[in-house]
């Protein structure tokens, strides 16, 4: 059984769908056993399942996404260093 989104202004929504959002504050990502990669501020894509989130954007002329567990980017936007479109 799959759970309908509902609108929401600040809180994650699990879906298959992309939420809109924004850097606003030190947010990482680690690639493999490397070291922390910071995400530049800006605005990002955001795609949620039960156990990662997914971030994508877009420099100009560069793209990135990274993927990070859903702990950690619910602590991201509780902290505002994350913010998501309503």
């Amino acid at each position: 059984m799959t759970a309908t989104p509902t609108p929401t202004t600040a809180t994650p929504v699990m879906s298959d769908s992309t939420q809109s959002g924004s850097i606003q504050g030190k947010v990482e990502y680690r690639e493999g056993d490397g070291p922390n990669i910071t995400i530049r501020p800006g605005p990002v894509a955001v795609q949620l399942t039960s156990i990662d989130a997914t971030l994508s954007w877009d420099d100009g002329k560069t793209r990135g996404s990274a993927a990070m567990p859903i702990g950690d980017f619910r602590n991201y936007v509780k902290q505002g260093a994350i913010k998501l479109d309503a």
